[in-house]
């Protein structure tokens, strides 16, 4: 008889090319060969495809409700998420278009896409989608490092707020890790990033990912609720996996969200199957429908929480590098 466990398998490699090669990669004992040939599906199948269908001529994304900047941003970084080869022609031209067309608000300087505005929760996003598709901004990197705060985060409401924001602070984190992973060694900014990374990572470790630091109470009930797509709000399946990304090895002050994210899982039947269901998800954000329904199963959330998981129980074992 199949465990849950497989069937949970068997679910996600079910599914679109962005979660089956991810499952593959992360899950599974499968060859490099079938994982690099699955991945070259994923942007002519599936989510990927229509992200990069729906771009305008003028290179943004559009909805009638947003201004051109949200719908933009947030379906680029769900493009992202669906771990596309940034190499593959599609992508390389959708990418040259959105340079060419794309320009922040007035306010916010008029600047090219990944030169940035003003917010440093924006800003990380952009600076993550840069790197990741192969324009690393280094200004806009320095400007991040620039404005972290004393207590090692960071907040779109400084400087008028001096304490740091879980939500900003992961934002940043997310693009700062993969601007160091995009430039390696070739930049003088790296030791700073790597500095202000660990710095960044503290401030969350120190409240066990979720809860206040002068109370020990939860600091919000929505960072224990699981988004996807998560926009630029926090909860702790996002920050684990941010960890697990980043290679950092878990500590006692992981285990708690840990913990969580094993208790959300759902109990073995025929219609849930051990899997984790979907809390929130910010479409409003974003420039196409999205086929996961709040409340339901979710292969997204299944598939991080599964990997976050096995990160953990490697614990004290060297990390396995993504491809």
């Amino acid at each position: 008889m199949d465990t849950p466990d497989c069937l949970v398998d068997d679910w996600l490699l079910d599914a679109d090319p962005a979660i089956r090669w991810q499952a593959m990669r992360d899950l599974t004992d499968a060859s490099p060969v079938e994982i690099v040939a699955e991945r070259a599906r994923v942007p002519r199948e599936g989510i990927a495809a229509e992200i990069l269908a729906c771009q305008g001529a003028d290179g943004s994304w559009h909805r009638p409700d947003a201004p051109d900047w949200l719908p933009t941003l947030y379906s680029l970084l769900l493009l992202r998420a669906t771990g596309v080869d940034p190499t593959e022609p599609e992508v390389q031209s959708t990418v040259a278009r959105l340079e060419e067309g794309f320009r922040w608000e007035k306010q916010h300087g008029a600047k090219p896409f990944f030169e940035g505005e003003v917010e440093p929760c924006i800003n990380g996003g952009t600076l993550a989608l840069g790197a990741y598709f192969g324009r690393p901004t280094e200004s806009l990197a320095r400007r991040l490092v620039g404005e972290q705060l004393d207590d090692g985060g960071w907040n779109c409401e400084a400087p008028q707020s001096t304490r740091s924001s879980f939500h900003s602070t992961i934002c940043v984190l997310e693009g700062l890790l993969e601007y160091e992973r995009a430039v390696g060694t070739s930049s003088e900014i790296v030791p700073e990033i790597a500095t202000a990374r660990k710095r960044g990572e503290e401030y969350l470790l120190r409240r066990a990912l979720f809860r206040r630091l002068s109370t020990g109470e939860v600091a919000n009930p929505e960072f224990l609720q699981f988004a996807f797509p998560p926009r630029y709000h926090y909860d702790v399946l996002r920050a684990l996996d941010y960890f697990r990304d980043a290679g950092v090895q878990p500590d006692a002050r992981t285990q708690e969200a840990v913990r969580m994210v094993e208790s959300r899982r759902q109990a073995y039947n025929p219609q849930f199957g051990g899997r984790w269901l979907l809390d929130a998800s910010y479409t409003e954000a974003i420039a196409l429908p999205f086929n996961e329904s709040v409340g339901q199963p979710s292969r997204w959330n299944t598939l991080r929480a599964l990997r976050v998981l096995g990160w953990y129980e490697r614990r004290g074992t060297e990390p396995a590098s993504n491809p």
